[in-house]
């Protein structure tokens, strides 16, 4: 009997092992330094990374997979007849989006393309959910309308260091009035719509921990919170002071992971993404 098979870009900052544990076929986007090309976490990952972005003589750049890289992987999966359910990064910041809707056309077997209007691990909630309910035996239409329930309950926070990356990698989205910021300021945006979208402006460490829970206490007050997820480019110390600040008002598990190259490139080293579903 056919079944559901789950695919996503490289940009879930979920580990492989957990991706893979729930038979999510992974296509990775591509990152360019220095005229060397790697594959997003395949190739070249986030520590290695991040020293080479520091030394580069220009911003990297980013790209999405090939429609035939899509094509290819659609045809494959789907050739005994399972249906494809192709979860991807907001359409907002990337075209990985648009290329996987292109190759669903062209291929023979039978694929969903979803924009989850997310990206790092609030994407990857939606995937290892997807993944779930495809092995429990529900249908397509049931996964859709429960991805589309989780969007609507999840927030994601980004706050940092510098608007450089963004805004030369054009990712700015609402932000662009904070352009002129002095650099001591460290900007905090929401991702809304798949664009970042500016919330408040901060200068210390201790004042972004302060704006991260008030807006966290807020939004999942009376709230069950299922999921929470830190990711960051080479600021472990951060997250793990968000962590601990979480673990005094609610028992939820909070994972930490290094943010892939990918979306190092555009929020910069120093970057904090904090994601949570509370319904």
């Amino acid at each position: 009997m056919p079944g559901i098979r789950i695919v996503t870009d490289s940009t879930t900052d979920l580990p492989k092992e957990l991706l893979d544990q729930h038979e999510v076929e992974v296509i990775p986007l591509s990152v360019y330094v220095d005229g060397e090309t790697y594959e997003d976490n395949v190739t070249i990952f986030p520590l290695d990374f991040i020293q080479k972005m520091k030394m580069a003589s220009e911003l990297p750049k980013t790209s999405q997979p090939a429609v035939g890289v899509f094509l290819d992987t659609y045809d494959r999966l789907g050739k005994n007849g399972d249906t494809i359910i192709s979860i991807h990064m907001t359409s907002g910041l990337s075209g990985t989006f648009a290329s996987a809707s292109a190759a669903a056309e062209m291929s023979a077997s039978h694929v969903i393309v979803i924009d989850s209007q997310m990206i790092s691990q609030a994407l990857g909630f939606q995937v290892i959910e997807a993944a779930k309910l495809a092995r429990e035996g529900h249908t397509v239409q049931q996964i859709i309308t429960r991805l589309k329930s989780m969007l609507e309950n999840t927030s994601l926070l980004v706050v940092v260091d510098t608007l450089e990356n963004l805004v030369k990698g054009g990712r700015i989205g609402k932000a662009k009035g904070w352009i002129s910021s002095v650099l001591s300021i460290k900007p905090i945006a929401m991702l809304q719509e798949g664009v970042y979208t500016p919330i408040t402006k901060v200068r210390t460490s201790s004042q972004i921990i302060k704006s991260l829970m008030e807006r966290f206490k807020s939004d999942t007050e009376g709230k069950e919170i299922t999921e929470i997820g830190i990711s960051h480019a080479d600021n472990l110390s951060l997250a793990e002071r968000l962590r601990e600040e979480i673990s005094r008002i609610t028992a939820t598990p909070v994972r930490i992971r290094p943010a892939t190259p990918v979306i190092t490139t555009h929020t910069g080293p120093g970057a904090i993404g904090f994601m949570y579903c509370a319904e």
